[in-house]
């Protein structure tokens, strides 16, 4: 089985468009085979841009990483709505390819690269935002989450979305070693957490 954390040159390309509209505005994202969520939007991820753009409608060029970012959903919701200057990071080479198409697509600004978790990634950002990718194993969601507070600025937020069948209930006890943690919202089982440093 073929997991959108991989990378495999040699599978299929079957490029799809999906449409998504928010706070009146419509996006089409191009999907494509090895990549998450790639049929359809997925209910999480769009849960929690939901609870992030009632929190934050505006962020006037606040710096936001996107960490796990896929075809670019994420990102590049927060970045037309709200005019963040956004960063996009995933490990697989096709969805951080068919990202770039979506920042054009979409008409947004944003900078795309491959990073292993924050491997590569320099800058301290006012908000970081994931779904993080729970398939890749309890380690990475664990990097992906209680690291990103070396990437954050004073009063910097992580945002996350997790499934109370994935560990959300432990995942808040693990982020509140490092952060006051809030539950901003839960719907189907999922939970979206608000993280600051303490």
């Amino acid at each position: 089985m073929e997991h959108y954390f991989t990378n495999n040159p040699d599978l299929k390309s079957a490029i799809r468009e999906i449409p998504y509209t928010i706070k009146n505005t419509n996006f089409t994202f191009l999907s494509d085979n090895g990549v998450f969520a790639k049929n359809k939007i997925d209910y999480a991820s769009s849960l929690l841009v939901t609870l992030f753009l009632e929190n934050h409608p505006e962020l006037n060029n606040a710096k936001v990483l996107d960490v796990g970012c896929g075809y670019g959903f994420i990102g590049i919701v927060i970045g037309k709505i709200t005019n963040a200057s956004i960063d996009l990071i995933d490990i697989n080479k096709r969805a951080l390819h068919l990202c770039e198409r979506n920042l054009k697509k979409n008409k947004v600004v944003g900078n795309v690269y491959c990073s292993d978790c924050y491997e590569f990634v320099k800058n301290k950002y006012d908000y970081i935002i994931t779904n993080p990718p729970i398939r890749a194993g309890k380690s990475v969601v664990e990097h992906i989450l209680l690291d990103a507070k070396n990437h954050l600025k004073d009063n910097g937020e992580l945002w996350c979305v997790i499934h109370k069948d994935q560990g959300a209930k432990t995942t808040k006890k693990a982020l509140e070693v490092c952060y006051n943690v809030e539950i901003v919202g839960k719907s189907k089982g999922f939970y979206c957490f608000r993280a600051k440093i303490c």
